[in-house]
């Protein structure tokens, strides 16, 4: 994924930072805990796509 676009990207829920998981190839929100899916080398920010992070997962 092109770090620039990385450096832009905020959750589109609360405008927080995001980490970003390459092996999950996903975009996390620690604060929302959601994970946002990237596909074929685009991020899929969109909620009803986003996977809810389980407690035992930071």
């Amino acid at each position: 994924m092109d770090p620039r676009l990385l450096e832009i990207l905020v959750c589109p829920l609360c405008k927080g930072p995001l980490d970003h998981r390459k092996t999950a190839a996903e975009l996390v929100c620690k604060a929302c805990r959601l994970a946002f899916p990237i596909k074929d080398d685009i991020p899929v920010m969109l909620e009803d796509e986003a996977r809810t992070l389980a407690p035992d997962e930071s």
